[in-house]
């Protein structure tokens, strides 16, 4: 009962602060800091969901309509793989805004997809230079170092994400498959 109880007021805590003006959206939003310690702290997958696509959501506001604008606009494209187009909106965000940590994460994962990844990880470390608890970006970092085979750097952004939240699946399997993979190996 007391589980749930808990689940529950983490909900309420979430839904609340989702209904606090966006007026400091983006990573320097006065909501994170809780949003975080919350993740950290919940057992429940459903609470753990709701508190991580609200980060999103905050990540993704920008206190400029334009900038909101160009997001939108390149979250399409990238949607359509249209990537040439999601990355020339991406690269208007970032010129824009350069203070814009999701302007940057986007803009790494549209060179991600494109196979850019030297690209990629410079708008990664300005990412996570304006926002340390991007678990998105460490993700995508993780992703890199596999497709460049090297495991150990994998490991590493991949367990860096999951400190950050611990929520998170994929990463999870990937530790586990890169612990074992590294474990098999010999000196």
């Amino acid at each position: 009962m007391r589980r749930s109880v808990g689940n529950v007021i983490g909900l309420i805590l979430a839904a609340a602060l989702s209904l606090t003006p966006d007026s400091m959206a983006s990573q320097t939003d006065y909501r994170l800091g809780a949003l975080f310690a919350r993740l950290q702290s919940t057992d429940s997958k459903s609470e753990a969901s709701a508190l991580t696509s609200l980060i999103w959501r905050i990540w993704l506001q920008s206190e400029n309509d334009l900038v909101n604008d160009l997001m939108s606009e390149g979250i399409n494209e990238m949607s359509g793989r249209n990537y040439t187009e999601a990355l020339a909106a991406f690269t208007k965000v970032v010129k824009t805004d350069p203070d814009f940590a999701e302007g940057w994460n986007k803009r790494a994962t549209v060179y991600y997809l494109m196979g850019e990844y030297k690209a990629s990880v410079r708008d990664i470390d300005r990412t996570l230079t304006l926002e340390p608890r991007h678990f998105g970006a460490l993700s995508g970092l993780g992703l890199i170092s596999l497709a460049v085979g090297n495991d150990r750097a994998a490991l590493r952004a991949f367990e860096a994400a999951l400190k950050v939240n611990p929520h998170l699946p994929a990463a999870q399997a990937h530790v586990e498959e890169l612990r074992q993979r590294l474990q098999d190996r010999p000196i």
